[in-house]
């Protein structure tokens, strides 16, 4: 028998007065009400009670265990309370982390939104493009767009990260337009260094898949600092639509080789389990999939 029932069962029957009474309280039998207060009190290693045939009272040992049962016994139905209305209510620190451009270009409006509908949350969100323990460092969801590993997460897609190659007109006018994967062997192009794959950019093509090993004339770790140079005339970019679809739409960047369909991703968000999953992370994640979806902002 656990301790904690063992207390709630000895302060009902000084409540009640009577172990019959607290036996019919409880929904238990009176064995069992006395076993209860007998374990107890072997436990603490003091009687409690006084027990005549007719009445019973408190020893000065039970009456300190009593009242300080009672602190507990509230305390712990305070935390039951509090616990069960967040899995109801979102309440609380969400933690998130997310990718550096991704988060930057495309959550800030989503996070004010869920603060205005939810004003029992506050938000801590980290940037960073490396993979998070999340678990150990403590975050409740992770947006992802690089593959998926530890099965120990519960993933959910939010939304597609296509792909595309493109290039400023500047650019284009000085060297030309590849017309096909490996006419990029001669162009000057600009590489994601996080990539998994880096350095070999993978087209679907009209009949097979093509693999082509670009020359990068530079990397870097953010895709933000790519699409400025890809911008200025700097190379020819491989990169997510989620990054440079209004550069698309407004002419500054034009998409090339459209018979070639580089290979895209899933954005996911990630969390450690769909078991007693808390109504913070429940309703942001189902925000996130809500805004974005399988035709996301940035792809209309």
């Amino acid at each position: 028998m656990d301790r904690l029932t063992s207390m709630a069962v000895f302060a009902k029957v000084v409540g009640e007065g009577s172990f019959a009474k607290a036996a019919r309280q409880m929904r238990l039998s009176p064995a069992a009400v006395s076993k209860h207060v007998q374990l107890l009190e072997e436990w603490l290693g003091a009687r409690l009670l006084n027990r005549t045939t007719r009445r019973i009272s408190l020893t000065e040992a039970g009456a300190s265990v009593y009242e300080r049962s009672l602190r507990i016994l509230e305390d712990v139905e305070e935390v039951r309370t509090s616990t069960a209305e967040n899995m109801v209510r979102p309440s609380g620190v969400l933690r998130v982390s997310a990718p550096i451009s991704f988060g930057a270009l495309h959550l800030g409006s989503i996070f004010a939104d869920y603060l205005a509908m939810y004003p029992g949350v506050s938000i801590e969100l980290v940037l960073d493009d490396r993979v998070v323990d999340m678990v150990d460092e403590g975050f409740d969801v992770a947006v992802r767009i690089a593959p998926l590993k530890d099965s120990n997460l519960i993933a959910r897609r939010i939304a597609p990260s296509r792909e595309i190659v493109c290039a400023s007109s500047a650019y284009l006018a000085r060297h030309g337009r590849p017309m096909k994967p490996s006419d990029l062997t001669k162009h000057d192009c600009l590489d994601y260094a996080l990539r998994a794959d880096r350095g070999n950019w993978r087209f679907e093509g009209p009949e097979a898949d093509v693999t082509v090993k670009v020359a990068a004339r530079m990397t870097a770790t953010n895709g933000q600092i790519l699409r400025d140079a890809a911008l200025k005339g700097a190379g020819i970019i491989l990169c997510p639509t989620f990054l440079v679809g209004e550069d698309i739409r407004s002419g500054r960047l034009e998409p090339l080789m459209p018979d070639f369909k580089p290979v895209g991703r899933s954005i996911h968000a990630v969390y450690p389990s769909r078991r007693h999953l808390s109504a913070k992370v429940r309703s942001f994640v189902g925000l996130l999939a809500d805004r974005f979806g399988e035709e996301p902002p940035w792809d209309r």
